[in-house]
């Protein structure tokens, strides 16, 4: 690919920027040069402009719909032959700050006192167990997750499962008013630095040597996924048809619901098949692009993809996926942070595709909210795995809103004497001062609000179609 080319103000900014980049210690060779390339393709513009009249619907020969994909192999040998070609990659980069929790994220507890890290190493502890085979699984931490997980997993240490660890890129953040790295201005915590998105786990695999040890032992796809979606299982269908037709990369992509407007989605653009984000869609045509009649699925990040062709591409330094960038404030200063995601780099990828999987591949908790749907009735724990209720007839999710009293996920817990049964409910809206006993049941669409002081919904009540308290 042709290099991206700057004016001279923008290339005076990259010469001094390198300068100033060369002094920071912290950060290796590539680090740093993986930044100054990623500033230089941002200042170059070369952020490329959808042309919206060439955007076309996928076929299934593109998204393959998941009921048309072969069933898995009878014969176990044939499983753990297909298995022993996997590696599991969590994305565990990110803080359960949002949730009121300090560490990372996937040491939040989801059920029965397990987080989604014990969930995730008893899933695949009980298939390598089942079939004899040897899945390992990576963690892919930042500089925020890294020491916390390393102690982290030497609880498994004895577990049936090898478990690896690595950095993804350290970028420091970028002061806006002169172009200069933060931790230049004397920020030497962390808050001069910044992980830069999961796009970079390809280059991450490849500079940590993660990547040719893998080869080495004979491993041919990853599965990637973010640590917090308890619905990414390995699953043997999609692993089969992606060895048997030779594709590079693979997208689960999933129907978009109301609540999923602003996901990405995959569009057939001059031949070649692509991740179509929000940001890049002209104002003009965002309403179209929201709609669920004219883009009716969307990117759930679990990503399945060979790792040949990730050690070719990024050795080609081929993998110049769209930038996004991210603008913060550290202490007052304006600086901005420069982003990539993996779903982007789809279009780089041979005979790459999309799978239309259902809906349970994605379940993500994201907020509080979402964790009273997977501690509730809705679903059950089994092997790891969170497996939804029979019983709820309904195909979709209740919808939960729950307010700021909930956010922290201790203040959420000791809120709920026991969570509340939800097989039956389509809507709650919490607000206020709530606090909920007991054995309660919930159906329908239920709003409950505290409009001055405490309001305690009593063991045992079942709440069906309710405004509470009741309006008078």
């Amino acid at each position: 690919m042709a290099t991206a080319t700057l004016n001279p103000t923008d290339a005076d900014k990259i010469t001094k920027l390198k300068s100033a980049v060369s002094g920071l210690n912290q950060i290796s060779e590539n680090e740093k040069t993986g930044f100054i390339n990623l500033v230089s393709r941002y200042l170059s513009g070369e952020a490329e402009h959808v042309d919206w009249s060439k955007i076309k619907t996928p076929t299934d020969e593109i998204v393959v719909p998941y009921d048309s994909l072969k069933p898995t192999p009878e014969d176990p040998a044939e499983t753990k032959a297909l298995l022993d070609k996997l590696v599991v990659l969590k994305l565990n980069g990110g803080l359960g700050t949002t949730m009121g929790c300090t560490g990372p994220k996937s040491v939040i507890e989801v059920r029965n006192g397990l987080t989604f890290l014990d969930l995730i190493v008893i899933q695949i502890e009980s298939l390598n167990s089942k079939y004899g085979c040897n899945v390992p699984l990576l963690l892919m931490n930042s500089f925020n997750t890294h020491d916390d997980t390393q102690k982290i997993v030497e609880k498994y240490s004895k577990s049936n499962i090898e478990i690896h660890t690595f950095n993804q890129s350290q970028y420091p953040r970028l002061v806006v008013e002169d172009f200069s790295p933060l931790p230049c201005k004397g920020q030497t915590g962390k808050d001069g630095w910044y992980p830069p998105g999961h796009g970079d786990v390809f280059p991450g695999l490849k500079n940590s040597g993660k990547l040719d040890a893998l080869l080495g032992q004979g491993k041919e796809y990853v599965f990637v996924a973010n640590s917090d979606n308890l619905g990414a299982i390995v699953d043997l269908k999609i692993l089969k048809h992606l060895v048997e037709n030779k594709n590079e990369y693979c997208m689960e992509v999933t129907p978009k619901t109301l609540a999923d407007v602003k996901g990405g989605t995959l569009i057939s653009y001059e031949g070649k098949v692509q991740l179509l984000e929000i940001a890049q869609v002209p104002d003009e045509h965002v309403n179209e692009f929201k709609s669920i009649e004219k883009f009716k699925i969307f990117n759930t990040n679990n990503l399945w993809v060979n790792l040949k062709a990730i050690k070719r591409l990024v050795e080609a330094d081929a993998l110049k996926m769209e930038i996004i960038p991210n603008p913060k404030e550290v202490d007052g200063v304006k600086v901005l942070q420069l982003e990539t995601a993996a779903g982007a780099a789809i279009k780089f990828f041979d005979k790459a595709i999309g799978i239309n999987v259902p809906r349970s591949r994605f379940l993500p908790v994201k907020a509080t909210s979402d964790l009273l749907l997977v501690q509730s009735d809705l679903y059950t724990l089994a092997d790891g795995f969170v497996v939804r209720n029979p019983a709820r007839t309904n195909p979709a999710n209740p919808t939960v809103e729950l307010g700021p009293e909930f956010k922290k996920v201790s203040n959420f817990l000791s809120r709920f004497k026991s969570i509340p049964s939800i097989i039956e409910l389509d809507s709650l809206k919490v607000t206020g001062d709530v606090w909920f006993g007991a054995g309660i049941t919930l159906k329908g669409n239920v709003t409950i609000s505290a409009k001055s002081g405490k309001l305690e919904i009593p063991d045992g009540a079942v709440l069906a179609n309710k405004v509470a308290p009741s309006p008078p």
